[in-house]
């Protein structure tokens, strides 16, 4: 059955890109009035001649315009210049450098960007329909026909300005990412309608390319979270800054403000200039990060704000000169650390950017990595997709071990009041729930 609906989704949604590309406005009006007058073509005889005259009509002008649209090559050439970031939901621009080498000039041209195909596969097909049957019920008047997949981005199309032979010009393009991940460019459609105004003739110039968006971060309060700073072991690896501890590093010039403590005199003596220690620093704040990515539906609105969540506290954290450690379980576990010199903010969200939901695995599994690597941080930061009892085994581990901790539960309208419930039977005054679509209100009251 849902091998079925696949090849119907992808049937029916190819089948309207390419008439939404092909097509002028205009176009898609003769196409629904041609559909209409064949439709009448079957009832009475008075309205079967008026319906033969007018599918007459329709097909004539559909035909001149693919006419005038035939055999088009544009040898207009393009460049594009990309940013490397984008967010989602924010709007940003880059510039198509057009160049035309031709012997007559080239007016009235249309460009459009072809994206990668984002329409899912059919394991990610079949995933969405098991969840979408889990959630509804069989013959509910609200239940979704399909699943549905927003596009990555949204891309007008735009005019390109006259080119002369040999001319060059340049155009600003407006782009308005919709989904975290990695936006894939595949090229460039520059077409050109049909004298009509019914019908694009396009010429597709491959142009492959990639753009970041990272995840939409929301503003946080002032957070000061409890923990204090932990030995770290092989601090000369993670500390950014260099201090004042017991382990000897190096030696380096004299600076201004050093104290005399640290002076080499025996390397003074014979580079016949100051020379001092240099120390690690092995004491420093460690926050651990934790994420939760099992969740059966990839297309789940409250798993996209939960790794919104996460950017918004990795971009605060990692700027109180502490390290932090993200961890999630994708294919398999992983953690990844940074601050104080390792993995900047912008690495830890574009890791962010392509995190995928998990639902082959048990959630014991990041429950034994973060067990591993507790025992180096000064407290949590755990976002959640639900509140059960693997998830509350972990917080009880953790309050066990005293690690100081910071809970929220990003969990759709709909399960919302559950979750609320399950917390009174089971209170944790660091929890805290988090409904998808008010999720900067929530915030803003930590």
């Amino acid at each position: 059955m849902y091998r079925i609906s696949y090849t119907a989704f992808r049937l029916l949604t190819g089948i309207q890109r390419w008439g939404l590309r092909r097509f002028t406005p205009t176009g898609l009006a003769v196409l629904t009035g041609l559909g209409v007058a064949m439709l009448t073509s079957f009832q009475t005889e008075n309205y079967r001649a008026l319906s033969q005259q007018t599918l007459g009509l329709m097909y004539a002008l559909l035909f001149v315009g693919w006419v005038g649209a035939w055999r088009f090559r544009s040898p207009v050439q393009v460049e594009r210049k990309l940013p490397r970031h984008a967010t989602a939901g924010t709007p940003v621009r880059y510039t198509l450098s057009l160049h035309n080498p031709g012997r007559r000039p080239e007016a009235g041209l249309r460009l459009r960007e072809r994206l990668a195909d984002e329409r899912p596969n059919y394991t990610e097909f079949a995933a969405a329909m098991k969840a979408r049957d889990q959630r509804d019920r069989w013959f509910g008047l609200g239940r979704e026909p399909l699943p549905s997949w927003k596009p990555l981005a949204h891309i007008k199309e735009f005019h390109a300005p006259t080119l002369r032979p040999a001319g060059v010009a340049e155009v600003t393009v407006e782009l308005t990412p919709l989904r975290r991940g990695i936006l894939r460019f595949e090229g460039v459609w520059v077409a050109r309608t049909d004298p009509l105004g019914l019908f694009r003739a396009a010429h597709f110039h491959p142009l492959p390319g990639t753009l970041c968006v990272l995840p939409r971060r929301y503003p946080l309060p002032p957070i000061a979270l409890p923990g204090t700073r932990r030995y770290q072991p092989g601090g000369v690896a993670l500390a950014g800054s260099v201090g004042l501890a017991d382990e000897f590093v190096s030696l380096r010039e004299y600076r201004p403000g050093d104290p005399l403590r640290r002076v080499h005199w025996k390397s003074w003596a014979k580079a016949g200039q100051p020379v001092v220690k240099e120390f690690e620093d092995e004491f420093f704040v460690r926050h651990a990060l934790i994420l939760d990515t099992f969740c059966p539906d990839p297309q789940n609105a409250a798993f996209e704000e939960a790794v919104s969540v996460a950017a918004s506290f990795a971009c605060t954290l990692l700027t109180q000169e502490s390290l932090l450690d993200l961890l999630f379980v994708g294919t398999q576990a992983y953690c990844f650390t940074a601050g104080r010199g390792l993995a900047h903010t912008e690495q830890i969200l574009e890791i962010l950017a392509a995190v995928k939901v998990c639902p082959d695995q048990k959630f014991e599994s990041l429950t034994h990595l973060v067990l591993r690597n507790v025992s180096v941080v000064s407290g949590c930061v755990a976002v959640f997709l639900a509140w059960d009892e693997p998830r509350r085994e972990l917080i009880r581990r953790l309050e066990q071990l005293g690690v100081p901790l910071l809970i929220l539960v990003v969990v759709s309208p709909k399960e919302a009041p559950q979750v609320r419930a399950a917390l009174q039977a089971h209170p944790s005054s660091a929890c805290h729930v988090v409904e998808a679509g008010q999720v900067a209100e929530t915030l803003a009251k930590l």
